[in-house]
């Protein structure tokens, strides 16, 4: 079959490493590089030039089964990372670094605050009664990590704040914890990060193992940056992929002639495949239908995204005072602000050995000072409400119809191994509808 596949994220190329071999694939791709978050920078620091991640970065073996298959099949060289978290209240004063007891007390006054000390007691009750939660649910295999897959899941109607007032878990914790931990993970607004359904909550901590004070999965981040990954993905159909092709729109056949074929629109005019695959946002896919149905209108449309403004740079400024305190993943609160700002210690989690600092920090590029920033990017991540979680359970629903199918991390929870699993999902229906 021709089959067109639109985006080249993980998505798009795990779609077509599937696909190729045995079909007539062309990629499009409306920027000029593959790869989407797999996104590796080139700076020059000190007169070195570093290879630096700026959206993908870490993953690890027990959770990314598809995607750590593949680095073995590509012979991708992986290496291990130091992966903490870490908070800075601007308006308390208040640093710590979640790794153990010596780097939780960072600043040793803490000992004695019962504010403190309250909120460590709400984190292990919390993650207690978050285990409860899913304790009768089984590990992720792989596939099963997407909603539905398994045919089905328990009712996810309570959001965190719910449970949060249900359970009377102090200021502090859901302040100077709970929103700084989640909001950093998903890359999601502070303000509204309470929303996420409970349940999906606690079945992504507790699979991830981080339902405890300290984090002991071992992660791993890919030797020379993500793009070595992408590079050696894309070698056997790389005269396939065009870049800097736009699609604008994506015409299906009859919707009662399931064989017809689907018109791929670009600034070079039509071209007919017997399937497409759109591996871009969902709101961008929806964008592209020329004549969606009322369930992709549905589905599609009810999965939002949060814009982040990703800036490199080596302002020292934006790590912890306290050198106890400095993480991997450094959150900070700074009075009124509205905004997820996450700073990630490059130099710590891709082991980069450099006299100044490599830091990656989110929504923040207005305090940073301009004569460290050393490029600045923008990407888009999914937000995970009900609305979001009820449209991943309806996704058998629009997968396939007229020839057309969806694929993206949007489907899980917005991760690389999400993005894997929804690719190699339609690919196996693909193959079974031959």
């Amino acid at each position: 079959m021709r089959i067109a596949i639109i985006g080249t994220g993980v998505s798009g190329l795990v779609a077509a490493h599937a696909l190729h071999r045995d079909h007539d694939v062309t990629l499009y791709e409306s920027d000029g590089r593959v790869g989407g978050h797999a996104h590796t920078v080139d700076v020059e620091v000190g007169g070195v030039t570093h290879a630096v991640d700026t959206g993908f970065v870490v993953y690890n073996e027990a959770n990314y089964p598809g995607f750590s298959g593949l680095l073995r099949e590509l012979g991708v060289e992986t290496q291990p990372t130091e992966m903490s978290f870490g908070v800075t209240d601007r308006g308390s004063g208040l640093e710590y670094r979640g790794s153990n007891l010596n780097t939780m007390f960072a600043q040793r006054r803490n000992l004695t605050r019962p504010s403190f000390l309250r909120l460590l007691a709400d984190i292990v009750r919390f993650n207690r009664a978050a285990r409860r939660l899913v304790a009768n649910e089984a590990r992720w295999q792989g596939a099963d990590r997407l909603p539905g897959a398994g045919g089905g899941d328990d009712p996810d109607d309570e959001s965190i704040a719910s449970f949060l007032g249900r359970g009377r878990y102090s200021r502090s914790f859901v302040d100077q914890f709970l929103v700084p931990f989640g909001s950093a993970i998903w890359s999601a607004d502070p303000s509204t990060f309470t929303r996420f359904p409970m349940r999906s909550y606690a079945r992504f901590m507790h699979n991830h193992g981080l339902l405890g004070l300290a984090d002991r999965t071992q992660w791993r981040t890919i030797s020379g940056g993500s793009r070595q990954y992408v590079d050696r993905l894309v070698e056997p159909f790389a005269d396939r992929i065009r870049l800097s092709s736009a699609v604008h729109k994506v015409v299906a056949g009859p919707r009662d002639h399931a064989a017809s074929t689907v018109e791929v629109l670009t600034d070079l005019g039509p071209e007919r495949f017997d399937r497409v695959i759109i591996a871009a946002h969902s709101d961008q896919a929806l964008e592209m239908l020329a004549d969606p149905s009322p369930a992709e209108r549905s589905v599609l449309g009810s999965i939002s995204y949060q814009p982040n403004t990703a800036t490199l740079h080596t302002d020292a400024r934006f790590l912890p005072d306290s050198e106890l305190a400095r993480a991997s993943w450094n959150y900070r609160i700074d009075p009124g602000g509205r905004r997820a700002t996450v700073t990630y210690w490059m130099n710590a989690l891709q082991a980069i050995t450099s006299d100044e600092p490599i830091l990656l920090t989110l929504n923040r590029t207005e305090a940073i000072n301009p004569k460290f920033v050393l490029a600045e990017l923008e990407y888009q991540h999914p937000v995970f409400d009900l609305a979001a979680i009820r449209a991943q359970q309806r996704r058998h629903e629009i997968q396939g119809v007229r020839g057309i199918y969806f694929v993206g991390a949007y489907w899980g929870y917005g991760f690389h191994e999400d993005g894997v699993q929804s690719a190699l999902e339609v690919a196996r229906a693909i193959r079974d509808v031959r």
